[in-house]
């Protein structure tokens, strides 16, 4: 059974949800929709039971082609197999990456290139209009919240990855269904999960004013570190995916009120072409050094998200996330990821020009990003 959630969009929520699309397809006016996928998908076959509870009776339009960390090549690929084949709306189905890229898609397909000038560091949020592509939203993780996020995280073709930041951006209607996570392997089960966590954690330390988010934060909080462990030691649990799902969904909602360094770190490694790194895994790597350099700026918070993870007063919140990421077999550090020390210097420059920056509750400088670079080494 699935409900309606209206908060930022509408979100369908639950067992079963998929079988919502095509109500949502009528409602938008959607009669040749573009699926957005990745190859792995594909090849599962998920993608293929998406497809027929959608019940189209024209041809299906599938890009299978998004890579690991969405590209502007990858946007520019999908922007034009979806005008040779007339399609007049996109159905993303995927993680963060596919839903991301469909964001891109749905921008350029009404605004004029290039991608670039409409990057919140280059200024260009306010050239994002309401005419964008109608875009449907499914996720098959439960990690980054890009199904109810105004953000589009896109590689550029000069390695910088930038956030594209619009309200117009947030998908008409999201359909979370935690059956579709059920399969999801234990690695990235964990990798997602600290992806939402990492969404919640910083948007409760973020120095803006916003209760709301607050609490949604911690209740997103709470049920991931409650259940992540659950979902990747049982991932047959639907109770344990459901829950992920949610606070997945929570972290997403909650972060309009903006992110902080680990994001900035995070958004500024993935950006390394040659290395594909995992976004939620490298969040997880980078949160215990994070929360050392900003604890000094909000110990009140500390004892808040101690309290949202049913941690003791004494215990350390940076010890305790590296006890869980240990648990959770991520890298021991950015080194196991094959991250070298040559990157530091390009690294540290972008993330501190990286939208997340504003918002960390203690101002770095490029040396302190560097500094926090080598200690997750």
């Amino acid at each position: 059974m699935s409900f309606i959630i209206n908060y930022l969009t509408k979100i369908h929520f639950g067992e079963g949800a998929v079988a919502e699309l095509p109500g949502e397809l009528a409602v938008l006016d959607i009669t040749r929709p573009l699926f957005v996928t990745d190859k792995g998908l594909v090849a599962t076959g998920l993608i293929d039971d998406v497809i027929a509870a959608a019940r189209l009776e024209e041809a299906v339009c599938v890009f299978e082609d998004t890579p690991s960390n969405p590209t502007e090549a990858a946007v520019d690929q999908a922007l034009t197999f979806l005008n040779e084949h007339r399609c007049d709306g996109l159905i993303a189905v995927g993680g963060g990456s596919s839903i991301d890229l469909a964001k891109a898609v749905a921008l350029l397909a009404r605004h004029p290139a290039p991608l670039r000038q409409y990057a919140a560091i280059e200024g260009g949020a306010s050239k994002i209009t309401d005419s964008v592509l109608p875009l449907i939203a499914i996720p098959t993780t439960a990690g980054t919240g890009s199904e109810v996020g105004r953000a589009s995280l896109i590689t550029m073709n000069d390695c910088r990855k930038l956030g594209f930041l619009s309200p117009h951006l947030i998908p008409d209607v999201a359909i979370c269904d935690p059956r579709l996570t059920l399969d999801l392997p234990p690695t990235l089960t964990a990798a997602t999960g600290m992806d939402a966590i990492a969404h919640c954690v910083e948007t409760f330390l973020s120095p803006k004013a916003n209760p709301p988010a607050d609490a949604i934060a911690l209740d997103g909080l709470t049920r991931a570190s409650a259940h992540l462990v659950e979902a990747v030691e049982q991932g047959e649990r639907l109770s344990a995916r459901s829950e992920m799902m949610m606070a997945a969904l929570e972290g997403a909602m909650a972060f309009q009120k903006g992110l902080g360094a680990v994001h900035s770190l995070s958004h500024a490694l993935g950006g390394l072409h040659e290395l594909k790194l995992h976004h939620g895994t490298l969040n997880a790597v980078l949160m215990p050094t994070v929360l050392r350099f900003n604890q000094p700026s909000c110990e009140e918070k500390f004892e808040r998200l101690k309290q949202a993870m049913g941690l003791a007063p004494e215990e350390d919140l940076a010890v305790a996330f590296e006890a869980l990421n240990a648990r959770l077999g991520m890298p021991k550090g950015l080194e196991a990821m094959g991250v070298e020390k040559y990157h530091f210097s390009d690294v540290a420059q972008w993330a501190l020009e990286d939208h997340s920056t504003a918002t960390n509750p203690r101002t770095p400088s490029k040396e302190d990003f560097q500094r926090m670079l080598e200690d997750a080494f």
